[in-house]
């Protein structure tokens, strides 16, 4: 479409930027707290926390701080809390079993907030990465991160979440073939409307440091993971990804991180049509809260304004850690 704008001054353009009601009648975008899903931290123990020293107001949560947080979710219109657990390394092992074990920490948190709270939806995360003593995502044999493998263990962690309650499973391992495998065995058990999330264009970024001290990966991990997460410098690979994970039975689909790739936004937007979301990682999150902790920036405008930006680049909606404040802010 190619806009017809007379010439000046017949067509003065800012004429609509000239009050708070014509401005908020032409506004193209629009955030809710409904675009929000909410990323929390899970730690062993009880009605106790932990602040995490480079996420500043975030901290991680024993079960039943977490319960209140998902009725505080609830409460300020925010459909989704997902779960990430915190794992000693004294915890951690080459079999990564507890992945998969019924009572391991993200499974008891999910029966929890479902008995609680069970209009707020329960998103998983699936890797083995908390459980792994090497720190990657798959299992690690001479060196290498062998995929079909790691992809069977991933299908018995997604079952064990399916079976606790979840309401959508995030598999963001990049593991090639792991949708299919988890749709068929989702299907084959009965869990038909569990919902999959895939994590279908996740790129191998230095966002993501705060975020490993958070679940306590960062001393664990063993050389790097770009075998199996994405190049920086690829867009067209994004789309192909994204088309696999669709036609594998994704339902939605992500892009992370988050502000440094809204162009790969876009475009799986406007290639695929279908539901898609962006996380605003942890790194990111860290360097706007350490901006305006020193005063350079405006906190609450700027947290604003980047998730506005997530919107405008065809997002259905965003993982923030910024879930809480800004709806108390949008509810304002």
């Amino acid at each position: 479409m190619t806009p017809i704008v007379p010439p000046f001054p017949t067509a003065r353009l800012r004429r609509l930027r000239a009050s708070e009601a014509l401005r908020s009648m032409v506004r193209q975008t629009a955030l809710s707290p409904a675009d929000f899903i909410w990323p929390v931290f899970l730690m062993e123990g009880h009605d106790a926390e932990t602040p995490i020293a480079s996420m500043p107001g975030v901290k991680r949560l024993t079960v039943d701080r977490v319960v209140a947080a998902a009725r505080e979710a609830h409460g300020l219109g925010i459909p989704a809390i997902c779960l990430f657990p915190y794992t000693a390394l004294e915890h951690r092992t080459e079999d990564c079993a507890m992945a998969w074990d019924p009572e391991n920490l993200t499974n008891r948190a999910i029966r929890a907030i479902k008995d609680a709270v069970p209009e707020i939806a329960v998103m998983t995360d699936i890797a083995l990465d908390p459980y792994n003593i090497n720190g990657h995502d798959g299992f690690v044999r001479d060196g290498q991160i062998v995929n079909d493998e790691t992809v069977a263990a991933l299908v018995r962690m997604a079952l064990a979440q399916a079976r606790a309650g979840a309401d959508i499973l995030g598999p963001s391992d990049m593991m090639d073939g792991r949708i299919g495998a988890i749709r068929a065995a989702l299907e084959s058990e009965g869990h038909h409307n569990v919902t999959i999330l895939s994590y279908a264009a996740k790129y191998a970024s230095a966002f993501y440091g705060p975020f490993r001290d958070a679940v306590g990966a960062s001393g664990a991990l063993k050389g790097d993971k770009k075998t199996y997460q994405m190049d920086p410098a690829n867009s067209a690979e994004a789309l192909r990804l994204v088309a696999r994970d669709l036609a594998e039975g994704a339902d939605m689909v992500m892009v992370k991180p988050g502000m440094p790739y809204l162009d790969i936004c876009r475009q799986v937007k406007d290639a695929f049509g279908a539901p898609t979301f962006a996380y605003q990682v942890s790194g990111e999150y860290a360097m706007l809260m350490a901006a305006a902790q020193n005063g350079w920036l405006d906190g609450k405008k700027v947290m604003m304004e980047s998730l506005l930006a997530f919107k405008r680049a065809g997002c259905d909606g965003v993982l923030t850690y910024f879930a809480p404040e800004a709806a108390r802010v949008l509810n304002d």
